[in-house]
């Protein structure tokens, strides 16, 4: 046992870190990112704003009117209040800190986005899991009944769920805001690419906080998060929110993004019309099974997960393979919708790889 195993939380070394897969000269379509460049325009209108920031000073601790920015651009009600956070990890690692009373549960469908337990284990909140249908849809009968037997003081349910890519219905998640006793966290990081949200009842219903990114929008590399809710548990998170969490550039660059987000919506657009696309493809391969999406990536169980997997990297292609992270994943690959072009290479590639 080295030095710093014996005095690191025993849970924390059983963990491992969270891996981000090297995309070096690969076509990279594993991490749900917009795949669009900015135009030329939008590129001179940031370096304008970037060359007059004041690098020398700390950021405004309360983001330097991006709050107002993002409430007239997303429809926020007037009713919510904000709290941005260095992507949405960090909105969920706020949670759970506050929340992490001696005993507190923290309560998820999985499988989902893995920050949600992997947060619960740094907060020392106990995790309780409630597996989906085979389908990948909400066992509703389970979560209530699990929200009964453990009184959770926060429920995360991503809207639509990650790595899955199917959006709940609304019913099911009225069902578990009515049933849950603490905080229900709505997390709504592909927003941009949903038929429908919980943004409507932000900051009027009690127990509700809806949580966004810009990251899927096309601004993954600013990590900016946000989310909306009743002012008493903003006020509450906010005391936990590090005074400097985002910083100057990604303050003045995500003004810019705003100003311009027809920009992105056009290009939001283009990839809810090219997953249609890609999942219509997919489903006519021998084999394959394709899952509803209303995300920026397609789900899809192959014969063999790792052998295609391997085959497409071997081919300059990078997804993401989620065999073996969850036994209702097994043999699932999950592709990111990418521009036109790059998904004709993966569908062109694919058939030889199955």
């Amino acid at each position: 046992m080295s030095l710093a195993q014996q005095y690191v939380r025993p849970e924390i070394s059983a963990l491992s870190a969270y891996h981000v897969a090297d995309a070096s000269g690969l076509l990279k379509l594993d991490a749900m990112e917009n795949p669009f460049p900015l135009p030329p325009e939008l590129q001179q209108a940031l370096a304008e704003r970037l060359a007059h920031v004041a690098l020398n000073r700390y950021p405004d601790p309360h983001g330097g009117g991006l709050k107002e920015r993002l409430r007239e651009a997303f429809d926020i009600p007037a009713e919510a209040a904000l709290i941005l956070g260095n992507g949405s990890d960090e909105l969920i690692t706020l949670v759970c800190q506050a929340l992490a009373r001696q005993g507190a549960v923290l309560l998820a469908a999985e499988p989902s986005f893995v920050m949600y337990r992997m947060n619960a284990v740094f907060s020392q909140l106990r995790y309780v899991g409630v597996s989906l249908r085979e389908d990948f849809s909400l066992d509703l009968e389970a979560m209530l009944a699990a929200i009964a037997e453990h009184a959770p003081a926060v429920v995360f349910l991503a809207y639509p769920n990650n790595p899955t890519g199917p959006r709940y219905a609304r019913a099911e998640v009225e069902a578990i805001l009515a049933a849950a006793p603490g905080l229900v966290v709505v997390d709504e990081a592909y927003a941009a690419f949903a038929d429908d949200s919980f943004m409507n009842l932000a900051g009027q219903h009690p127990k509700l906080l809806v949580m966004r990114t810009v990251s899927k929008l096309g601004l993954a590399g600013i990590r900016l998060g946000y989310a909306a809710g009743p002012a008493d548990w903003i006020a509450e998170l906010d005391k936990v929110r590090p005074p400097y969490n985002i910083n100057v550039l990604s303050q003045a660059a995500c003004h810019v993004a705003l100003e311009h987000l027809a920009v992105f919506e056009t290009q939001a657009a283009i990839l809810r019309q090219e997953r249609g696309r890609l999942a219509a493809a997919l489903a006519t391969m021998p084999g394959v099974t394709v899952f509803p999406s209303e995300a920026n990536f397609v789900l899809a169980r192959v014969p063999d997960a790792p052998r295609s997997f391997a085959a497409l990297k071997a081919g300059g292609i990078l997804i993401k393979s989620l065999h073996g992270g969850h036994p209702l994943l097994n043999h699932c690959l999950r592709f990111t919708v990418g521009t036109p072009a790059e998904n004709d290479r993966v569908l062109a590639a694919l058939p030889n790889c199955l």
